[in-house]
């Protein structure tokens, strides 16, 4: 059964052309990819693995990483502490990332697509939670780029993300090859861009060489610093393969890993190592916060445009994998339409945000509720390694592969029980675990959630090794 039909849950008739569709051709293909969660032939793969470094790079340079990287300097940390907690939580948060992203050239397919072979229908439940994560980022990040847009361009706020939804759902009706044109060129546009922020910036500015906290406060802000990095790498996860599905499969699997691992890295500590060294002038983390510690004037006004390219970098991926994720949960949607409506479902979740003044509680609920990947990643990659040891070395066959799924709820039990066990130690602005408080505010969550869904899923996936 082909995996659009599993996905589906639908029988093999002409109904499933929805998912099917035009792809792009070769690099530089611009016309709309139709082409939905079916996995893409052998024949139309195209690219190499360094565009790779590029998709992943250019979408997490934005001043929504600098701001989250000031965190540590507030938690008490100095400067040299803060950095390594940020580079150990990202290397750790991306290497998931990374390995995830190595299946799509091996398969021509997404990644909730292929989670389907683990959770069978039940893949219902993270593609929903991705779905609704990727249309609520949207609105966060939409309204931090679309006001950046208006001040820039002396618009009202409304028209600002206006403009900022169009674009961003104009590039996920494109696709893929938009997408990753896109990334190519922001890659060296928001480069500079940072570049010249940061030396305005930090003009003056010195890091914090002392830290406040001390003791197990100190190693509990480590940790908790540590693991908000890692939450920034990992999240990207559960999009991994969606953007290396039209390479080749004879794509090198080592170069795939690592061009994806170095544009998330550096991109991430390099956005974070900026808030960590300016944390104490980046207190207005608005956009008009960002225009105005550059003095305002034709640098305040570039400032503005990167913010406002660097949300249009993040947002297309977010409307395209959300596209691919609503059909996977069965909604017989064509992929362009759903990007589409990802970004058309934004920008009134958008002015409702800044009307009610919520930004900050929503995404603090955004970020409660990401603490489920880890318990997705540790499932896909076991039911992952289980049909390659299965397979005994030999190539893929995903029609095979996908015509014995799992029961889908050994992979909900694992799920469900990987979140519940880590929320003794959340250490949320929203909710603050007894553990996690114990422990000085160390959120030990992430590693938790996925150590739990390692050991709940592995037995009960290794019950079923009889069927691959």
């Amino acid at each position: 059964m082909p995996l659009t039909h599993v996905s589906s849950g639908l029988p093999a008739d002409g109904r499933q052309a929805v998912f099917d569709g035009r792809m792009p051709a070769v690099a530089g293909d611009l016309r709309i990819e139709a082409h939905g969660i079916q996995p893409v032939p052998e024949g139309n793969r195209y690219g190499g693995p360094g565009r790779l470094f590029t998709v992943w790079f250019a979408p997490n340079l934005t001043m929504t990483g600098v701001f989250t990287g000031t965190i540590g300097i507030v938690l008490g940390l100095d400067f040299a502490t803060a950095l390594t907690a940020v580079v150990l939580g990202t290397v750790v948060g991306a290497i998931p990332t990374a390995y995830l992203g190595t299946w799509g050239s091996r398969t021509g397919a997404g990644q909730l697509p292929l989670a389907r072979l683990a959770f069978g229908r039940a893949v219902a439940v993270p593609g929903i939670l991705q779905w609704l994560s990727s249309v609520a980022w949207d609105a966060l990040i939409g309204l931090f780029g679309g006001d950046a847009l208006a001040r820039l361009c002396g618009w009202p706020f409304w028209l600002g993300v206006l403009v900022m939804m169009l674009a961003q759902g104009a590039l996920g009706v494109l696709g893929y090859e938009a997408i990753h044109r896109l990334q190519i060129v922001m890659t060296f546009v928001l480069a500079a861009a940072f570049a010249l922020i940061a030396w305005k910036l930090l003009d003056g500015v010195h890091p914090a060489v002392n830290g406040s906290a001390h003791g197990a406060d100190r190693g509990g802000a480590f940790v908790l610093t540590s693991t908000i990095a890692l939450s920034l790498a990992l999240s990207w996860a559960p999009y991994a393969s969606d953007f290396s599905r039209y390479l080749p499969r004879t794509t090198s699997g080592p170069r795939m890993f690592w061009c994806t691992l170095a544009g998330l890295v550096v991109s991430f500590v390099g956005v974070q190592a900026l808030g960590l060294w300016g944390a104490s002038v980046l207190t207005d983390q608005t956009a008009a916060g960002v225009a105005e510690l550059l003095g305002g004037g034709p640098l305040g006004a570039f400032g503005l445009l990167a913010v406002a390219l660097a949300a249009l970098c993040s947002n297309a991926m977010n409307d395209y994998s959300g596209s691919l994720a609503l059909q996977t949960v069965g909604v017989r949607v064509p992929r362009p339409a759903a990007a589409a409506f990802a970004a058309v479902l934004g920008f009134p979740l958008v002015l409702w945000m800044h009307a009610a003044d919520t930004t900050a509680r929503f995404q603090n609920v955004l970020l409660f509720v990401g603490y489920w990947i880890p318990g997705f990643v540790a499932i896909v990659i076991v039911d992952w390694l289980a049909r390659a040891r299965a397979r005994a070395g030999a190539p893929i066959d995903l029609a095979a592969e996908t015509g014995r799924p799992q029961p889908g709820w050994s992979a909900v039990v694992a799920f469900v029980a990987a979140f519940a066990a880590a929320v003794p130690f959340m250490d949320t602005s929203l909710y603050v675990g007894p553990v996690a408080e114990a422990l000085h505010g160390a959120d030990l969550s992430y590693y938790v959630a996925f150590l739990v869904a390692l050991g709940v899923y592995t037995p009960l996936r290794l019950r079923h090794r009889s069927r691959p």
